[in-house]
């Protein structure tokens, strides 16, 4: 009961850096999907950016952040190269899309810290694969999507760092990218993804460090995810009892990251959270945890949607024609924005 009322009370408590009217949404995946031999792969073959009866229906259910991720080596084949014409072409043509619905779309690399080399995978600070690749990389698209930035809520520099080299941490290649983002867009937000696959509830012991960051123009967003089963993985093996889960277990794993960003002063982001519709019981941690970012000024995407993915036990891809509503869409409808 004590925890009960402690976890209440926060769901309620007033924040000084909240800000209102700050949209939810969903991620739409697809284009990141594929590995090893699907790698680069072939644009609406092997992967899949949204479409736009996609972006009709998250328009018609008035949820309008969109995270789209995306991978790394098919944009640009090589590091330090040019980036691949087709690809940012499709990406263009999404983000005009989406401006004229009025949605906003997280860009959201996709790559966990790592890339691959030729047939080879490499951690950021390689030497296969140094820190100044990534800025490389999002300086180009940066430059080739001026214009654009109207549709673009924010460069989501990495999806979900973990286990980097102890000589380049994850702190020092986001500055780095900053600095490089920064040199050709000074107005456009850049979210930071936390290191340990972005842990809410861990990131005071994982990812503190990046409350050191400098943005000239001082505009950054700070991005962690939560799921509720036991290994906060997403993945959900087991049942709700044998997952022990419970009705705030949402509240309990973000309240450290809020908690970081009242301390700090800083603004965030929960780029991923999700729950299957297979027991009513996830659904209320869902409608508990949501309820206490509307409150707190944090919104978030929840993962995922996307045309292409069929029988996802967290899947809100709407079925027969888009004329059907997944269960756990009527909860994120009663969440559009922050207070």
């Amino acid at each position: 009961m004590k925890i009960f009322l402690f976890w209440l009370c926060c769901l309620f408590a007033s924040s000084a850096f909240a800000q209102s009217g700050l949209p939810f949404g969903v991620n739409l995946a697809g284009a990141e999907f594929g590995h090893g031999s699907k790698m680069p792969g072939e644009v609406n073959k092997d992967y899949f950016y949204p479409t736009t009866a996609d972006l009709d229906y998250w328009a018609s259910k008035e949820l309008r952040l969109l995270r789209v991720p995306f991978k790394w080596e098919r944009i640009q084949h090589e590091p330090f190269g040019p980036l691949t014409e087709a690809e940012v072409n499709v990406m263009k043509q999404m983000l005009q899309e989406a401006h004229k619905r009025g949605l906003q779309i997280i860009l959201d690399l996709h790559n966990y810290g790592r890339r691959k080399v030729g047939e080879q995978t490499y951690i950021l600070g390689d030497s296969e694969l140094p820190l100044e690749a990534l800025g490389d990389f999002w300086k180009r698209l940066v430059t080739e999507l001026k214009g654009y930035e109207s549709s673009i809520y924010g460069y989501g520099l990495m999806n979900e760092p973990h286990d980097m080299l102890e000589h380049t941490p994850w702190v020092k290649i986001a500055q780095a990218c900053i600095f490089d983002i920064r040199s050709v867009d000074t107005v456009t937000t850049i979210i930071v993804g936390g290191n340990h696959w972005s842990s809410a509830e861990r990131w005071l012991l994982v990812s503190d460090e990046l409350r050191y960051l400098y943005d000239p123009s001082d505009n950054l967003l700070f991005e962690a995810h939560c799921y509720f089963d036991e290994d906060a993985s997403g993945v959900y093996r087991r049942s709700y009892d044998e997952e022990k889960a419970h009705p705030y277990i949402g509240i309990e794993r973000l309240s450290p990251f809020v908690k970081w960003l009242k301390t700090n002063n800083l603004r965030g982001f929960i780029g991923e959270y999700g729950i299957p519709a297979t027991d009513k019981r996830w659904s209320v941690c869902l409608e508990h945890m949501l309820a206490y970012m509307q409150e707190q000024g944090v919104n978030g995407t929840y993962w995922a949607a996307g045309a292409r993915w069929n029988n996802y036990i967290l899947g809100v891809q709407p079925q027969n024609n888009y004329t059907t509503d997944m269960p756990q869409v009527s909860i994120l409808r009663k969440y559009l924005t922050t207070k």
